[in-house]
């Protein structure tokens, strides 16, 4: 794009905006920072070092002397394109892109891209542990830190977790790979609609942004059908599909590349459990393969994995229960992943908070199936033993907070107690991370 001397307006004071307006201040653009809401106490510290590198702020609203004469607008993730600041800005035919877009523009880093409803930080951060073994690649995007703080380093790689809001302002971005790891109904206010939600996704897999390599999910219809839309070399997981394929055979993980197969790990290898983290495993091998990575130390980078914070994560493992964490799962399809990996188990689940209103016949399928006892708490308490027990399960208590939940859990001396929500978190906890601590903390405190 070339943003020498360009007037760059940059809207909000996130993460991803902050590295937005000093990655264009760097590059010798004039950059405006526009920040709708009042900045509180604790962020005027930000506002302080954005304006001491000569960087314009205001925040409270977006003034028209902000927006005239800007040549191109960052916006962050939060703000949809239908929001009252976006529309003014195109009134004035002004480009409105996101920080990631910024950021494949103004260098020749290729950018492995990893996007889907659910799996794509564990996609994300494995893919980078193994690129890193013999690569210049970090994890960036939602995870770890926006692509613009470390677009001046010497990097061969980019490995960026990407959400469909930053790829909906990413008009030109064109990966090496590009990673679809499954689709669910999400974020459908944001987008208006759920096909505006898919075609958001689809972008970075169709001309003329298609990447070198599409990587899609064989168990996946909606995926599947898309599969013939797809453009660039496609390879499939989870599916022993074509002659570009990573599947499961005999209990291994083997991948095929112009129809020649090799084993590359053993599941018993894997520290990471459940079908829907093979598969988180079989697109990073995908990756690694691509990019050049030998087969030995791809197998060992994965057998030192540790899963992320707050996603199955193993808390420990006590008095013959086993405790794990999958507070990121803040809707019905997310617990059913986690659910759907115990089998011939006795788990307790402990769900609930904020619900998201979606549909709950598969997960109290799942339930059914999977789980002995379930423990509600939050305001989705009611809803979700109605629809448990119209769908025949009845093993339900309901208890009032984290850790009355956790103790009667441990009381009950199961296989497994699983914190796997199926909610948002908001009712109780600032964030799914905060849901997680406190699950972890408590846990840690008795056993």
């Amino acid at each position: 794009m070339g943003i020498l001397g360009k007037k760059v307006l940059v809207l909000g004071l996130s993460k991803s905006g902050i590295a937005a307006a000093k990655f264009a201040k760097k590059h010798g653009a004039i950059v405006y920072l526009s920040e709708g809401k009042y900045v509180e106490e604790e962020n005027k510290g930000k506002v302080a070092e954005l304006e001491s590198l000569g960087i314009q702020v205001e925040y409270g609203g977006h003034s028209d002397e902000f927006i005239v004469n800007a040549e191109v607008v960052i916006t962050s993730p939060g703000i949809p394109p239908h929001s009252e600041i976006i529309q003014r800005i195109r009134k004035h035919n002004i480009p409105v892109i996101s920080e990631l877009e910024l950021a494949y523009r103004e260098c020749d880093i290729p950018f492995i891209i990893i996007t889907g409803t659910n799996g794509k930080t564990t996609t994300t951060a494995l893919t980078e542990h193994i690129l890193a073994k013999t690569l210049k690649a970090k994890a960036c995007g939602n995870i770890g830190q926006p692509p613009c703080n470390i677009a001046d380093e010497n990097l061969d790689y980019f490995v960026c977790e990407a959400s469909s809001y930053q790829l909906e302002m990413s008009p030109s971005l064109k990966p090496f790979i590009s990673v679809w790891t499954n689709f669910t109904p999400d974020h459908i206010d944001w987008h208006q609609g759920l096909e505006n939600y898919f075609k958001a996704k689809a972008k970075v897999f169709k001309e003329p942004q298609a990447p070198k390599y599409s990587v899609l999910n064989a168990k996946d219809e909606k995926l599947m059908e898309f599969s013939q839309q797809a453009d660039g070399e496609i390879f499939y997981f989870a599916g022993n599909i074509g002659n570009n394929c990573c599947y499961i055979e005999n209990n291994e993980i083997v991948y095929k590349k112009d129809g020649n197969s090799e084993s590359i790990i053993k599941l018993a290898d894997c520290p990471l459990i459940g079908e829907h983290n093979y598969q988180n495993i079989m697109c990073a091998i995908i990756c690694a393969k691509l990019t050049g990575v030998e087969n030995n130390i791809i197998k060992q980078a994965i057998m030192e994995f540790k899963a992320p914070a707050h996603r199955l994560e193993k808390i420990t493992q006590k008095g013959g229960i086993t405790f794990y964490n999958d507070s990121k799962a803040t809707n019905p399809e997310a617990a059913i992943v986690a659910i759907d990996s115990f089998n011939d188990t006795d788990v307790v689940l402990i769900a609930g908070g904020r619900d998201k209103n979606t549909d709950l016949t598969e997960f109290c399928e799942s339930v059914k199936k999977h789980i002995k006892t379930v423990i509600l708490i939050g305001e989705a308490t009611d809803r979700f033993e109605q629809n448990l027990k119209a769908n025949g399960f009845a093993n339900i208590i309901k208890e009032e907070t984290m850790q009355s939940a956790i103790d009667k859990g441990i009381e009950l001396n199961p296989d497994v107690v699983l914190l796997s929500p199926a909610c948002a978190s908001f009712d109780m906890f600032t964030s799914y991370e905060n849901r997680g601590e406190v699950f972890r903390d408590y846990v840690l405190s008795r056993v």
